[in-house]
């Protein structure tokens, strides 16, 4: 049963070869050859022309060679796709069609490695015409059958004379004569193979009746098969059909992964080398796997809270949704704003401090030294609140000074006034006790400077009062009136709640 088995494997294997040689030819769709006949008797133009039994083309035209002796050379056209490749040896023969007297060539695509190239030709030796029966019929009627002994009796010495050449018309005009002659031939070379199939096929017969149950079985199973096959049989013509096509697009794509199988080679030889520390990181990577679970199912509970949390978003989602139907009528106004605002040449006027504190070469806004500028309207906006913080916040090594107070202007009261008499009371802020240049010698003053008065002999410092304030307000309570010259009695005064 084993040798059996392999035998089928073997003839199955040999028929994908069959199927893979006929459909792996191009697919031209048109394609033209020469074949030439010693008789083209019936051959017409138009007529058919089949390749392996199937329509594949038609006849073109029909002329006569130029040589000597005279053949007959029909131009054919295969039409169909899938049928446009013949072979060095491809063989050609004339047959009737019906009794009626149509005739058309048959075609044998050849089984060589070389392709008949387009517009090549099958040569004579190669070809085959048939012997019409409708002709032999009539030479035996009269007159034709004495018109033919006189041709026989007048062209018997002629025909003598020329004996090879009619041998080799009639292997041609017969084509079992000439296939006998193939097949004695191809039995020759194959003796010795004959001759191993012989005692095989004596071993196979008694393997096989040892285990013909089982034959019976497969030819059983084969039956089935083939009633299945048969009911199916417009399907597997369809498929049949396609195949020619498929396998001429399937060409490309073996190629393509030849190449990436040729590629791969370096890859899986890496691969082999790297495969023992790949069984080491899988060994190691199981415990790891092991311990992430508790995180993966940890990430599965987030991931439920998370979707709870994104569909409570619809509603934002919808205002957003509807928002962003506006939004482009703002952006584009928007990005020209801000475009002008960042745009060095819109600067109303040159100023030498935007070129020394602009960014470096390669900003766009930057100023080269050759050129002038000014500042960019987001610059301006950045530069009005640091300059006026500079300008209300001057600071030093010594302290930090706020330039600028707010105070409110009561009755007309239209200033600062160095002496507290009348009107200037009622409008004094209390400072405290100690108000220099008001109640106190002023520290800056520089005694003999030009235009300055001489300083006033220190006096002890007399408490001021302040102005009367209104009864209810928070400055009812008279503040504590400390010692002139008294600095510790001064800091508890200025501490005090």
């Amino acid at each position: 049963m084993k040798r059996f088995a392999i035998v089928a494997l073997v003839l199955l294997a040999v028929a994908a070869a069959v199927v893979l040689n006929a459909g792996s030819g191009e697919d031209d769709g048109v394609a033209t050859y020469e074949v030439a006949f010693d008789n083209a008797f019936g051959l017409t133009e138009g007529g058919d022309l089949r390749i392996a039994g199937v329509r594949a083309g038609t006849i073109d035209n029909l002329r006569l060679t130029s040589g000597y002796p005279p053949k007959a050379l029909v131009d054919v056209k295969v039409s169909e796709p899938g049928f446009g490749e013949l072979r060095e040896d491809a063989t050609c023969e004339v047959r009737p069609q019906s009794l009626i007297g149509e005739y058309f060539v048959d075609c044998q695509p050849g089984e060589a490695e070389e392709r008949l190239r387009e517009g090549g030709r099958v040569p004579v030796e190669q070809t085959t015409s048939t012997i019409p029966f409708d002709l032999v019929n009539s030479v035996m009627r009269l007159p034709y059958r004495e018109r033919f002994r006189l041709i026989i009796s007048e062209l018997g010495t002629g025909l003598a004379g020329r004996s090879d050449d009619l041998s080799e018309v009639l292997r041609r005009a017969h084509p079992g004569l000439r296939e006998t002659s193939q097949t004695l031939q191809i039995l020759g070379r194959q003796t010795r193979t004959i001759e191993r199939l012989v005692v095989d096929a004596d071993r196979s017969v008694s393997a096989l009746e040892a285990r013909k149950s089982d034959v019976v079985r497969f030819v059983r199973e084969a039956g089935n098969t083939a009633a299945t096959t048969a009911s199916r049989r417009e399907q597997l013509a369809q498929s049949f059909r396609l195949l020619p096509e498929f396998l001429g697009e399937l060409r490309p794509a073996m190629a393509r992964l030849g190449e990436l199988s040729d590629a791969q080679i370096p890859v899986l030889r890496d691969l082999g080398a790297a495969s023992g520390d790949l069984n080491t990181f899988f060994t190691r990577l199981r415990p790891f796997s092991d311990n992430a679970r508790p995180a993966f199912r940890a990430l599965g509970d987030a991931s439920d809270a998370g979707l709870d949390a994104i569909r409570a978003t619809d509603e934002e989602i919808d205002v957003l949704r509807q928002a962003a139907r506006y939004a482009p009528g703002t952006a584009k106004p928007l990005r020209q704003l801000l475009q002008s605002l960042d745009d060095r040449k819109r600067a109303v006027e040159n100023d030498p401090r935007a070129k020394a504190t602009g960014p470096p070469a390669g900003d766009k806004t930057h100023i080269p030294a050759s050129e002038q500028g000014g500042f960019t309207g987001m610059e301006g906006f950045l530069n009005y609140y640091y300059w006026q913080a500079l300008a209300t916040n001057p600071f030093d090594d010594v302290g930090h000074i706020l330039r600028v107070s707010a105070t409110l202007d009561l009755g007309g009261c239209s200033g600062y006034f160095p002496n507290l008499t009348g009107e200037n009371k009622r409008c004094n802020r209390w400072l405290g006790p100690y108000q220099p240049g008001v109640n106190a010698p002023d520290p800056t003053e520089i005694p003999g400077e030009e235009g300055e008065d001489e300083p006033a002999e220190p006096a002890e410092a007399t408490a001021v009062a302040a102005p009367a304030p209104q009864a209810g307000s928070p400055q009812a309570v008279a503040p504590p009136q400390p010692i002139a010259g008294d600095t510790e009695t001064l800091l508890d005064y200025l501490l005090a709640p």
